[in-house]
């Protein structure tokens, strides 16, 4: 009797030793409030009492110089500026800032600023699979002209700060261009719909195709409606 009591004692020990080691290691998220905002897509908030400065993860706002780059940090400010965050961690910058997710009442910041039209999906360095519907999100965004898709042709941030011209684009821009614009197929109607179409997101609406030849080929029929 008493040594199974050792052993469930043991037992407890170990798994408290677990807990108190290994568990919060495995916890990324944090939370703090939001003292600085840099520009569009950097914040400072508060960890273990101290600013930390946060890039947000997979996106790109306009720079200050660019159009749009002073009203992105706007929109960043008047969402978080002095309100407790959440913060997703996934790496390290090579500036040493962290770069993650960042959420206020169940909303995420880096995908609000790309609905909205103030950010760019940086592909180049958005790997995970929320980045794919975030490339949805924008392309509808630039198919209905909001915020800087007001604009025809504007330049990617990241263009910019290397005082790259228009036409001389990277792989990676022209990539962009290329995987935000997808159609959805409705498997029901058979009919398939442009980016900012009002049944782009149908209930019915989740075959993704990357071109109409690839929509027809497999036997959707472009939308009246939106005439993709």
């Amino acid at each position: 009797m008493k040594a199974r009591f050792k052993k469930i004692k043991l037992g407890r020990f170990f798994f408290y030793l677990i807990s108190v080691l290994i568990l919060p290691s495995l916890s990324l998220a944090w939370q703090g409030k939001v003292v600085g905002i840099s520009d569009g897509d950097t914040i400072t908030v508060l960890h273990n009492h101290t600013g930390e400065k946060v890039r947000l993860y997979g996106i790109d706002t306009p720079e200050k110089r660019q159009d749009f780059g002073n009203k992105a940090k706007e929109f960043t400010s008047n969402m978080v500026f002095g309100k407790s965050v959440e913060v997703e961690s996934v790496t390290k910058d090579r500036y040493g800032r962290t770069v993650g997710l960042v959420y206020i009442n169940d909303q995420c910041l880096n995908e609000e600023l790309v609905r909205t039209g103030f950010a760019w999906v940086y592909i180049q360095y958005c790997k995970k699979a929320i980045c794919t519907d975030w490339s949805r999100i924008e392309a509808a965004a630039k198919a209905n002209k909001i915020g800087l898709w007001s604009h025809s042709n504007p330049i990617p941030p990241w263009e910019f700060r290397h005082g790259k011209p228009q036409d001389s684009r990277t792989d990676y821009t022209k990539q962009a261009d290329t995987q935000s614009f997808v159609y959805h197929g409705n498997v029901k109607s058979k009919m398939f719909h442009a980016p900012g179409c009002r049944y782009y997101n149908c209930k019915n609406c989740t075959a993704v195709f990357n071109n109409k030849e690839e929509a027809i080929r497999l036997g959707y029929s472009p939308c009246k409606l939106c005439q993709p």
